[in-house]
């Protein structure tokens, strides 16, 4: 229990410094996540028998994260392009590749990289219409995903009864639920202190996706755990697994978050007209 919880803060100290640090500390420092959670994630996939492109995906994963900071709107377009590199690697390798291992490839890519790397976006937005810089929001998402978490855990193990899946034994419907909740609450919150329009509507909605994605995640990760029949994705970070076991109620949340304040933005722009 001392690990667990030393290991805890020292993580939470970690990410609150290079969050509040922004520009290449926070591109650097969540490289270097993306890489430690993508070995575990090829870990798991070897585990099955699968012989994926991981030195290819892996390279082309950095070079996503660092195109998110340099010039985003290419990140697309590259994503494609690095794919169909993979697929060209795998097809020529001396041993014949299987649909598993190009379907993995590209997970690997898409799950543990693209999708995380929208964290580098949200954390460089920048409004001028009042609706909060990117430090704010950034910390506001990370805020809901902590409190449905703990929500979540608090009120599943108090009053959980209906099992949620069978994915995770141990996720109630109750839990899930009061971590939506408590998701929203603090969303509410956080939007009403920013001053955005429609704050509480604007926000319960933030509240409710950032919420409903971050178990999206813990679920998915407890997919690929399960099928390759390990408790955790790793042990990196003791008392609590491995990064994919930490970062897996993140990886959904980032492009979710950018999205939705780039569409906040617009309505905002249209109404204020």
């Amino acid at each position: 229990m001392g690990a667990r919880w030393v290991s805890g803060f020292v993580a939470v100290l970690f990410a609150l410094t290079v969050t509040l640090l922004g520009g290449w500390y926070f591109t650097a420092a969540l490289g270097l996540i993306i890489f430690l959670a993508q070995l575990e994630f090829f870990r798991l996939v070897r585990a099955k028998g699968n012989a994926p492109a991981m030195r290819t995906t892996m390279f082309s994963s950095q070079v996503l994260v660092i195109l998110q900071q340099v010039k985003p709107e290419w990140t697309s377009p590259a994503f494609i392009v690095a794919g169909s590199v993979i697929c060209f690697y795998l097809l020529f390798k001396p041993k014949l590749a299987t649909i598993a291992d190009i379907a993995t490839s590209i997970l690997g890519l898409f799950y543990c990289a693209l999708l995380p790397s929208f964290w580098i976006r949200v954390r460089a937005l920048s409004f001028s219409e009042g609706l909060g810089k990117g430090l704010w929001i950034t910390l506001l998402a990370i805020g809901c995903v902590i409190a449905a978490d703990v929500a979540a855990y608090l009120w599943g193990r108090a009053f959980g009864r209906t099992k949620l899946s069978t994915l995770s034994p141990k996720k109630t419907v109750e839990g899930a639920v009061a971590g939506i909740a408590a998701s929203m609450a603090l969303a509410m919150l956080g939007a009403h202190y920013l001053n955005w329009p429609w704050s509480w509507l604007s926000g319960s909605v933030l509240g409710f996706l950032i919420g409903l994605t971050s178990l999206l995640g813990d679920l998915t990760e407890s997919l690929m755990k399960r099928d390759a029949g390990v408790k955790d994705s790793g042990d990196l970070i003791p008392g609590h697994g491995g990064i994919l076991d930490r970062g897996d109620s993140y990886v959904f949340t980032g492009p979710l978050v950018f999205y939705f304040m780039e569409c906040l933005e617009w309505l905002n722009a249209y109404f204020s007209q």
